[in-house]
């Protein structure tokens, strides 16, 4: 079973074949505001940086860049061991439309 963890910002890389960009627009300064009031309720899907120290972003890159413009230091996070492969995978199955 997974376990969701509190990650400190601050550990977070983008993951490296990220294709898309988080561009602030209504629908991010929406979500700023619900997570300054309500933190970050969906945890974001993480795997250990294959580089080294921290953690890469898989999915969640909206949620992390506005928890960090809302002023918090960490965030919920599923950590989980995938290969790039896997990784792009679950990516791709994250965007919103």
């Amino acid at each position: 079973m997974e376990e969701i963890k509190s990650i400190r910002i601050s550990e977070l890389k983008d993951f490296k074949n990220h294709p898309f960009h988080v561009q602030q627009d209504i629908e991010l300064c929406a979500l700023m505001k619900s997570i300054e009031d309500e933190g970050v309720i969906v945890p974001l899907l993480v795997r250990p940086n294959p580089d080294g120290e921290g953690y890469e972003v898989i999915a969640g890159h909206r949620r992390k860049a506005d928890a960090g413009w809302a002023g918090l230091a960490e965030v919920p996070a599923v950590i989980r061991e995938l290969d790039d492969d896997q990784a792009i995978v679950a990516m791709v199955d994250s965007v919103r439309p």
